[in-house]
């Protein structure tokens, strides 16, 4: 059974959600949108990498925040209700060098004022690179007058 709100869930949508901002200025394409997972892909390369040839902590969780805010942008009815991420945490496991690194995120819990959501990021060999957790707080919109 689908979590997602907007049926109309495409990776065309998700993808051009991203237009103009820092997942758009680092590389970060989805690529996938399961019943209840989002998948998106970051290059590990000039744009997130630290001056140590390595793939930079805060581009993991980047990607982290990007996929589980976008994931509960599309669980809600966003014309009464927005997602605000309030609080990320990230655990670096190993490091990437090159290619890509592919980020699934996944629903811990969907509830009417938060979401915590686990993000999953490997490397191309299908390695742990890190684990995130993402809380949102979904608030009610405000009616300007």
């Amino acid at each position: 059974m689908s979590i997602w709100f907007n049926k109309q869930i495409s990776i065309e949508l998700l993808n051009k959600i991203g237009d103009n901002n820092m997942g758009h200025h680092i590389g970060i394409e989805f690529v996938e949108a399961g019943e209840d997972y989002l998948l998106a892909k970051m290059p590990v390369d000039y744009r997130t990498m630290q001056p140590y040839g390595l793939l930079h902590g805060g581009a993991s969780v980047v990607l982290a925040e990007t996929l589980g805010s976008v994931a509960s942008h599309f669980v809600i009815n966003n014309e009464l209700f927005q997602a605000v991420g309030i609080e990320v945490n990230a655990n670096h496991i190993r490091s990437a060098k090159a290619g890509y690194v592919t980020g699934k995120c996944s629903p811990l819990h969907i509830g009417g004022s938060t979401h915590v959501w686990e993000i999953k990021i490997t490397d191309e060999d299908g390695k742990l690179v890190c684990v995130s957790r993402l809380t949102v707080a979904i608030i009610k919109k405000r009616v300007d007058k």
